[in-house]
């Protein structure tokens, strides 16, 4: 018995000194962007799909962009979504009566694409960058200039980032809301006030 504990402890000491395989871990992978903006209390980094294991700066760099981009569209759709079922058309939508998707379904072709040709432009045209922002996500394009310390810009991108976040989550429960038929605007149903929703 003394035999086999002393060969076992014989190994364990050997294997200490033994070269190791380095495989990366998630931890490792992703350690270079833990103090990247958004890797914020009480999460930290979080990336429950994995989607920056192995990635290097440049790639990060662009899915930081598009985390940016989707989130200011989430935003517009919001206050797009709140200003319609609150009853407020404008110029040739007047006649739209119904809000979210049942808009969509009253809009005539060629509102449609009128609606599509102008994401278009603002897309290839307009809201594009053109390599002389000073981070992922800078639409001035060296147009003008922020005013405040670095850790005041920090935060003021810091709350887009999780204003965006918060957008796309809240949009998407919206648009879930209105197809499973009930009145997007849960809160106000529960409170007993109309929203003003028809679908």
């Amino acid at each position: 018995m003394k035999s086999v504990f002393g060969i076992a402890l014989l190994a364990a000491s050997a294997s200490a000194f033994a070269p190791q395989q380095s495989t990366p871990s998630k931890s490792a992978l992703s350690m270079s962007f833990e103090s990247e903006l958004g890797a914020q209390k009480p999460l930290g980094f979080w990336d429950p799909l994995n989607v920056c294991d192995g990635i290097d700066q440049e790639r990060f760099d662009r899915l930081r962009y598009v985390e940016i981009k989707h989130g200011r569209i989430a935003q517009l759709a919001i206050v797009g979504h709140m200003v319609t079922t609150a009853g407020f058309r404008f110029g040739a939508y007047e006649d739209i009566t119904a809000n979210g998707y049942g808009a969509l379904q009253q809009l005539s072709s060629e509102r449609f694409w009128e609606i599509i040709g102008t994401v278009g432009i603002l897309e290839f045209f307009i809201m594009k960058d053109n390599g002389a922002g000073e981070f992922p996500g800078d639409l001035r394009n060296g147009l003008f200039a922020w005013k405040g310390t670095d850790e005041e810009l920090m935060q003021k991108r810091a709350i887009e980032l999780n204003n965006g976040r918060a957008a796309q989550m809240g949009i998407l429960g919206l648009m879930m809301h209105e197809q499973l038929g009930i009145d997007p605007y849960v809160t106000n149903a529960f409170l007993g006030y109309s929203s003003g929703f028809s679908s």
